[in-house]
């Protein structure tokens, strides 16, 4: 396949480009900053595009957009959050529906965040939507795919969940604090998470590119969400250190504001019924395997 990639240089691009190249498929960065050699450029804030006008994509895989974990959510890093997701996905489903040939599918990221908090409840990909700042983003993200669904492009809504890799994420910010012993679980410690390590996350994506049955929302997360507890015991396990403290809710909202809320307070049981049922399998639906792995594998 020929692929146009956004959010290369994000954590999951970076790993992804080299996976897909592994693959035999002939990838293409949409970058920002000055034209590269390759012809290929945009930036989203001024409505700009330009590809090569020789060349063709059979996939488009759309995973730029602010970092939600990087920093506090004052009024400017919402917006942000919000416009780096609406503006570049408008302009990219306006370009490619225009395109021909058109690319035969767009895989576009989207969040868990989308249910909001569900306490204990399973979630599925049949669940609505939630109430929260990052519901309505990632509402208003799927939405902006609309000009390539229209124009008759296969679109699935990754709704990727928080990615285990050593190199960024949730893992990058704890390990070096459980390390040293001074791992702690977050607020009530009950709450859930959905998670997903970064080799099973490429490789669903691999796998949802050649399966044409899928289309529209897609949870991808492992199988087995765990408690904030559950998650602090394991990764206390895997680098033999304890963990015994605890970090009130009242002192992550004084610390981290509406971001600690939804990012860490919030319960978020989603489970990948779409993958399940399309048969996909991973390599890692247990939490405890998948942190020994990527510690094992340095990834």
């Amino acid at each position: 396949m020929n692929i146009l990639v956004t959010g290369a240089s994000g954590l999951i691009g970076s790993a992804l480009i080299p996976y897909l190249i592994d693959r035999g498929n002939s990838v293409f960065k949409l970058e920002r900053g000055k034209i590269p050699s390759s012809g290929l450029f945009w930036d989203p804030e001024n409505n700009i595009i330009e590809l090569p006008y020789n060349r063709s994509f059979d996939a488009v895989i759309h995973l730029a957009g602010e970092n939600v974990g990087d920093g506090r959510w004052t009024a400017k890093k919402k917006e942000r959050i919000l416009s780096s997701r609406i503006d570049g996905t408008e302009l990219i489903s306006k370009t490619i529906a225009a395109l021909e040939p058109k690319p035969q599918v767009m895989l576009s990221a989207s969040g868990i965040g989308i249910y909001s908090d569900q306490g204990n409840r399973i979630i599925t990909e049949a669940d609505s939507p939630g109430n929260s700042f990052l519901s309505d983003v990632c509402c208003k993200w799927e939405a902006a795919t609309k000009p390539a669904q229209k124009a008759g492009i296969r679109v699935v809504h990754m709704r990727i969940a928080p990615v285990l890799s050593l190199k960024g994420g949730i893992i990058k910010k704890l390990l070096p604090v459980f390390k040293l012993g001074l791992g702690a679980s977050m607020g009530p410690g009950t709450q859930y998470l959905s998670w997903i390590v970064i080799s099973d996350l490429l490789d669903a994506i691999d796998f949802i590119l050649y399966n044409n049955s899928i289309v529209g929302p897609v949870n991808l997360c492992a199988p087995n969400p765990v408690t904030n507890y559950q998650l602090t015991k394991s990764l206390a396990k895997v680098v033999n250190r304890p963990a015994i403290f605890n970090l009130p809710a009242t002192v992550l909202k004084i610390m981290f504001g509406q971001m600690a809320k939804e990012e860490v307070l919030f319960s978020n049981r989603a489970i990948p019924e779409r993958l399940i049922k399309s048969n996909f399998r991973f390599a890692y639906p247990e939490l405890e395997k998948g942190l020994r792995y990527i510690l094992d594998a340095n990834i």
